[in-house]
This record gives C-alpha cells, sequence and structure tokens, in this order.
C-alpha cells in the first residue's frame, strides 16, 4: 500500500519536473536577448489562460495524490483484521533507545527485537520522554512516538533476515545514534528466542555481586533477579545481542569495556552516568554480561 503511494508520487513528480524544465528552456531561448535588441522589450499584462491553467492544473495533480493517500493512510491506522492473530509489541522511544515489550510472550528487551515470520505484528507506539519516530525503511511505514499518546502501526514480515531502524524524528543529542535491529527468523527459531529471554540465566555469582555494588542495578533489569531497574535498557539476554548502545557499536568485549569507561565519550549525551570504575571492575563485568544469555 504505501510503497504504491511512494510511487504515485515519485511519478508524478518526475513529469512535473520534465514539464517545467521544458518550460524553462523554452522560455530561456525563446525569450533571451539578441545582440540586435534595443530598448525595452514589449510589455504585457499577463495571460487570463496561463494563469488558470497553472491553477487547475496543480490543484488537479494534488487531488489525484491526495486520494490514494488519504486512503493508505486511514488503511495503515487501523488494526489488523481478526483472524491475522498478530503479535502485539509495545514500543517504548526513551532517549536514546528502544524498549520492546511482548506481553503475551512475558518478554521485554531492547534495542534489538525478533519477529516470526508470516505473522502479523501490531506495535503499539509511545514515548517515555520526547518525540521519537519509529522507522524500519525495508519493513514499510514510519510512525511517532508521542509522550502520554499511543500510535499503532503493523504489518506482516515475510523474508527472514535482519533490518536496520532509525528514530527518525530529532530527539536531541543522540538522535543519530537511536537505532534498531529486527530479526525475522522462521517461527520456531523466534520460539527458542523467546524461551532464552524467559528462562532463568546463568547468574556468576561474583560478576552480579560486582554488578549490584557498582549501581547497575539502580537502573537495569536482570530477569529472574532483584535488578529491576527500569531507567535504561533490560540487560536480560544482553551477551546474545549483536549490538550494544541502541545498535552503534559491535557487541564485542572492547566495546563494552569502553562503554563502560565513558558512555559519553561514546554516544553524547548518554544518560549513563559516567561510574569512574576500575580497569578490575570493567573486566569483571564484562565477564558476567557477556554469560548473561
Amino acid at each position: 500500500m504505501l510503497l504504491d503511494v511512494y510511487q504515485d508520487v515519485i511519478w508524478w513528480s518526475v513529469g512535473i519536473f520534465v514539464v517545467v524544465e521544458a518550460l524553462l528552456l523554452f522560455a530561456v531561448l525563446r525569450f533571451r536577448r539578441r545582440p540586435d535588441d534595443t530598448g525595452m522589450p514589449d510589455q504585457v499584462h499577463g495571460h487570463t489562460a496561463l494563469e488558470v491553467g497553472w491553477t487547475l492544473i496543480p490543484a488537479a495533480i494534488l487531488f489525484f495524490i491526495a486520494i490514494p493517500t488519504v486512503r493508505t493512510i486511514f488503511l495503515t491506522q487501523r488494526d489488523p483484521p481478526p483472524q491475522a492473530d498478530a503479535l502485539q509489541v509495545s514500543v517504548v522511544g526513551h532517549q536514546w533507545w528502544w524498549e520492546f515489550q511482548l506481553p503475551e510472550l512475558g518478554v521485554v528487551t531492547a534495542n534489538e527485537l525478533h519477529l516470526p515470520r508470516g505473522r502479523t505484528v501490531l506495535f503499539t507506539l509511545t514515548s517515555a520522554d520526547v518525540i521519537h519516530s519509529f522507522w524500519i525503511p525495508r519493513l514499510g511505514g514510519k510512525r511517532d512516538l508521542n509522550p502520554g499518546e499511543e500510535n499503532r502501526i503493523w504489518f506482516t514480515p515475510d523474508s527472514i533476515g535482519v533490518y536496520e531502524g532509525q528514530c527518525a524524528e530529532f530527539c536531541g543529542a543522540s538522535h543519530a545514534n537511536m537505532r534498531m535491529r529486527i530479526f525475522v527468523d522462521e517461527p520456531d527459531a523466534f520460539e527458542r528466542w523467546v524461551e532464552t529471554l524467559k528462562g532463568p540465566a546463568p547468574i556468576d555469582t561474583t560478576g552480579f555481586t560486582t554488578f549490584l555494588a557498582s549501581g547497575c542495578a539502580a537502573c537495569h533489569a536482570i530477569a529472574g533477579t532483584p535488578a529491576q531497574g527500569k531507567i535504561g535498557p533490560t540487560l536480560t539476554g544482553v551477551g546474545r545481542r549483536t549490538t550494544i548502545a541502541a545498535g552503534i557499536l559491535p557487541n564485542t568485549p572492547e566495546h563494552l569495556a569502553n562503554w563502560l569507561r565513558s558512555p559519553d565519550s561514546v554516544k553524547p549525551g548518554a544518560l549513563m552516568p559516567d561510574l569512574n570504575m576500575s580497569e578490575t571492575r570493567i573486566d569483571t563485568l564484562v565477564t558476567f554480561l557477556y554469560g548473561l544469555q
């Protein structure tokens, strides 16, 4: 639906460009000043037919663009059909990361989301702070996330793959660093991903003690543990993610250590404080976080 509208608008734009440029070249060549021209050219006062034409023609073009656009807006704003058995996903935008909640499955994750191929997904969108915009170009559609309000968007992913997403509404210093990854899996692979997040993660006692002593639990949650912070992204299954810092860095020990040393230098304006941790404590935390599979 959306692609059809985009294509229609592109072809109308191409046609308008060709006509306008042709008229411009005609005017430049036809009415250019010649060496034998003397004095002022004939002074005229408008042309009624031209005035009416270039008013009515753009209005007609806008009409033909507006009708399918409005129809598509209403189609994409409605809920999916009941028989679609849509997977419910609540998306909360934060400065500058994404929270994904799958309430019917009891799963919460951040920045990376897995979806089953062939099943309709209904996203309910809101923001915890400022206006963000949920945009995954290859899956189609873009919708704003507004504080205190809910928007919706739905689609049915039909191809296995990894789809990059991005906040598309300026939301502060690290707006460009607010990214996401959507993984479309076969249904059985999706179920396995869900089970890994629901099951109790093996906890390294020394690492978890360091995690608590460093104050990390004040902001971050780990399912099945006393760490239930709500300010920052959940760290449940963080060791399995392919990226950290909302998609801007590969999930490697080196990058994770740099992030723990100085979040603001990695991501300008990051709300995670610099805890001034020793290298020994950083190494312990990196090992612990990678164990959260």
